[in-house]
């Protein structure tokens, strides 16, 4: 099934499940390594983060803790820019290696935002995983952006955790939105 339809829109297979896979236990492997001999907390970023972030966690084997921040900025298929903080960050990172586990970082706004936050607490080291990053979408540099799945390009993506006004987050792959070519004469 390579084209699907979610709502009203078309999307086309852009990431099968085999290779999110593969990149996830590439990057479950390196965070074991970076974070060796330390207990970092990894903090998803809900809703978008949960399946990346338990597949993550299979391949992580050292010590960590879990936790969760829900913060939206989505309206439809474009970033209001307006965050708000649904419910907010454990209260005990002081110290602490957190890692930040997103779905996708496009314009950088909610992960700033998320980060500000963070620093508040005074954490030992701050870095990010992301499944996806836009490069071309991103509005602000993001200097703690450390594990990344796949750059992809500034396309509207569903699946895997990923959404289309709350519908599509349960399919196993990533697709992008298809466009509608135009008339021609």
């Amino acid at each position: 099934m390579h084209n699907i339809q979610v709502a009203d829109k078309a999307f086309e297979l852009l990431l099968e499940n085999d290779n999110i896979a593969k990149r996830t236990r590439l990057i479950g492997i390196q965070i074991n390594l970076d974070y060796e001999n330390r207990c970092p907390i990894f903090i998803g970023v809900l809703n978008g983060s949960f399946l990346f972030m338990a597949d993550l966690l299979k391949e992580i084997n050292i010590s960590c803790e879990i936790g969760f921040v829900k913060v939206s900025s989505y309206k439809g298929t474009e970033s209001s820019g307006t965050i708000k903080q649904t419910f907010g960050l454990p209260e005990d990172l002081h110290n602490r290696d957190v890692i930040i586990v997103e779905d996708i970082v496009d314009t950088g706004f909610t992960l700033k935002y998320i980060l500000s936050e963070v620093y508040k607490q005074n954490p030992a080291s701050v870095k990010v995983c992301s499944l996806l990053l836009k490069p071309t979408a991103l509005q602000t540099p993001i200097d703690e952006l450390e594990y990344v799945g796949f750059e992809i390009a500034n396309e509207f993506v569903v699946g895997y955790g990923l959404d289309y006004d709350g519908l599509g987050r349960n399919l196993i792959d990533i697709y992008r939105a298809k466009t509608v070519a135009p008339n021609l004469p």
